[in-house]
């Protein structure tokens, strides 16, 4: 195979990486000049691929390819911004090799039965407006426009920032797409996890988004002299966070299909001679399936309350987020499980769990995922890395999946 499409998606990419606030890794945040940098690139290489573009009204850049006579639309695609000093590849990658796929098509002058639009995300980290998934929401017709008003750190509301950015928030409602007219929504994007490299395999099909629960959990005992009070006398809440974390991880351990992680942790009077009084953590959970991750958030709560009485401290804990798991669609699945045995590799199935774009256009359309391999499992980070060869492999498998895919 020569690499040519997997080199042309490189370049591309190490362009849009220039679009960056930061010097280190990649900074773009929602309707910034940064963004408008990328969409600027984004739209070139979208009517080289004979795509009709627009921007919508929540920030979306929009390439379209139109079969005509009232053919129904397959959506693709992913999103554009990136954390603070992240990488060149999580969200961008996806919106640059359907581009390529569908640039590929438009040059062998080969028509599709339906039509297809290419999505450019404005805001899925959610680091610059303390919210996120707009532009997916808006298609869903899920958004609540209560966050327009929501504001970053300079004091400038999401609706003012849609504005100076060019397009009309009070449009936002008029987005939601017609679920009978919409074929599925099909975003690929790098695994930002190490499975796939520890498989040895270029290529993954998700099998669902996991669903989140976060947990916050505080144990209050009594501060007390670390010299002067015997063990047997002692509050200590710092031993039974500790219990909590060993219990938490033992658990995920022992349940398939769960994660578990206590990030989280704020220790008083936290001095190196004094027995710590209050701790409060964080446990989140994940999971694909809901009931696994609700079965162990409720043994966690009961664990949480049996060593707060053995030790006779008092606790509090209150579930903070819940967000369900999203099934990816099982004939899409197929279909992308079919395009990679045509470029003759090998197929892993796994589940995502960090949440996508997919996860919120699940409440318009059937949804599924490309996962493609990223080294050592690296992401939000200047080192993320795909390289050519793998996405030369994903793009291969786009065009398979354009061209075998039943409108």
């Amino acid at each position: 195979m020569n690499h040519h499409l997997g080199q042309k998606a490189q370049q591309k990419l190490k362009q849009l990486a220039e679009c960056s606030a930061s010097s280190v890794g990649v900074t773009r945040l929602p309707f910034t000049p940064e963004h408008h940098q990328a969409n600027a690139l984004l739209k070139g290489w979208m009517e080289d691929a004979g795509l009709t573009v627009h921007l919508d009204d929540a920030g979306t850049l929009v390439g379209r390819y139109d079969a005509g006579h009232d053919a129904p639309t397959l959506l693709m695609g992913s999103h554009q911004d990136s954390v603070k000093q992240g990488g060149s590849y999580d969200g961008i990658m996806g919106v640059v090799l359907p581009i390529i796929a569908l640039e590929t098509l438009h040059l062998q002058g080969r028509k599709l039965p339906f039509s297809v639009e290419v999505l450019a995300f404005a805001d899925e980290e959610g680091v610059r407006f303390p919210t996120a998934l707009v532009g997916a929401r808006a298609l869903a017709g899920t958004l609540d426009e209560q966050v327009l008003n929501r504001k970053d750190k300079d004091g400038i509301t999401l609706k003012q920032a849609l504005s100076d950015f060019g397009v009309n928030p009070d449009n936002i409602g008029k987005l939601k797409r017609d679920a009978k007219k919409t074929l599925g929504f099909i975003e690929t994007h790098i695994e930002q996890g190490p499975v796939l490299e520890h498989e040895n395999t270029p290529l993954g099909v998700v099998t669902a988004i996991s669903g989140i629960e976060r947990h916050q959990l505080t144990f209050k005992g009594q501060a007390a002299h670390a010299g002067t009070v015997p063990m047997h006398l002692r509050k200590d809440a710092l031993t039974a966070a500790a219990e909590m974390i060993q219990e938490a991880e033992k658990l995920a351990i022992k349940m398939p299909d769960l994660l578990a992680t206590v990030g989280q942790l704020d220790v008083t009077p936290n001095v190196v001679n004094a027995i710590p009084g209050s701790v409060s953590m964080s446990i989140e959970l994940r999971s694909p399936v809901d009931e696994v991750r609700e079965k162990a958030g409720e043994m966690l709560q009961a664990f949480a309350r049996e060593t707060a009485l053995l030790r006779g401290l008092e606790y509090s804990i209150k579930r903070t987020y819940s967000q369900n798991a999203v099934e990816c669609d099982h004939p899409l699945k197929l279909a992308i499980n079919r395009a990679i045995v045509s470029t003759n590799s090998r197929v892993l199935q796994l589940p995502s769990g960090a949440t996508h774009d997919a996860s919120a256009m699940a409440d318009l359309t059937r949804v599924a995922m490309l996962f493609v391999r990223c080294r050592k499992g690296i992401s939000h980070n200047p080192n993320e890395y795909a390289s050519d060869e793998d996405m030369e492999l994903a793009i291969e498998a786009l065009i398979s999946l354009l061209t075998n895919m039943q409108s």
